[in-house]
């Protein structure tokens, strides 16, 4: 059975299969990289269907708080089914609908390489945190240093043109410390720091990953014919298989770059 047998809609693709290969991971790190702790009251930008959201509300216990927002409500549907004290809110990054100096940390991990515009949401960010506040977002970092998806952007340009590839390639966008930092100083945001952060990417074979990616409507979604995708499968074992390990399941590293700063 496929990934799109499996779930409904691309936001329970997404919590069902990129959350616990990928995603889940990184909660704690971009928490630990704003420094969330007990009590805190934190904002998580683009939430999806909570992976961050989650670890931020672990983190605060009962004597804090956590937002969770998105402009996706198919997303916040999914998020909303969690049985967890997160006020979940509809709304975008560039215009938070969210008062001024109200949050102790904003953070958001992989999803502002999609806003349309950047800067803005950045402000946006610093505005609704306190003075103080600790800011952490993460983008991917570029998709060259992930090695299993660079040879898979590559096998997509072969196979299909370059077009297809970087349709692939679009979370990986903004995988460029120099771009990062251009964008801090063009919102003005003081002392902002940019670290490389390691993760891992683990899917359960060769064709959950293939499947997945296909059914991601950020990236492959509607982009390949059903007898493109045949081929796509056929020809993923060979480029894929310096990848997998023990059982079948395929394993490779892929960085983020997380942009860290405080609210003077």
């Amino acid at each position: 059975m496929s990934v799109l047998d499996e779930a409904r809609n691309p936001a329970e693709v997404y919590d069902a299969h990129f959350v616990p290969a990928l995603f889940a991971q990184w909660g704690p790190v971009v928490a630990a990289e704003a420094g969330v702790r007990e009590g805190d009251r934190v904002l998580d930008v683009a939430c999806g269907t909570g992976a961050l959201t989650l670890t931020a509300a672990n983190i605060v216990g009962s004597a804090g708080s956590v937002v969770g927002l998105d402009a996706n409500p198919e997303m916040l549907a999914v998020a909303r089914r969690k049985p967890v004290q997160i006020e979940w809110l509809k709304g975008t990054a560039e215009a938070l609908p969210l008062p001024d100096n109200s949050f102790d940390a904003v953070v958001s991990q992989f999803g502002f390489m999609f806003f349309d515009d950047k800067p803005r949401a950045l402000r946006e960010m610093i505005r609704v945190l306190r003075p103080g506040g600790r800011l952490a977002v993460a983008v991917c970092d570029a998709v060259e240093n992930s090695p299993g998806y660079g040879a898979f952007a590559l096998l997509l340009d072969r196979l299909f043109g370059k077009q297809v590839g970087d349709a692939f390639r679009a979370p990986f966008s903004l995988g460029d410390v120099r771009r990062l930092h251009a964008i801090c100083r063009e919102v003005g945001v003081e002392g902002a720091e940019v670290v490389q952060r390691n993760g891992t990417v683990r899917f359960k074979s060769i064709d959950a990953l293939v499947s997945t990616e296909r059914a991601c409507v950020w990236t492959l979604g509607g982009v390949l014919t059903d007898e493109q995708f045949e081929r796509l499968l056929e020809e993923s074992d060979a480029t894929l298989k310096p990848f997998v390990i023990d059982g079948g399941s395929i394993e490779f590293n892929m960085p983020a770059l997380i942009i860290k700063a405080q609210k003077c």
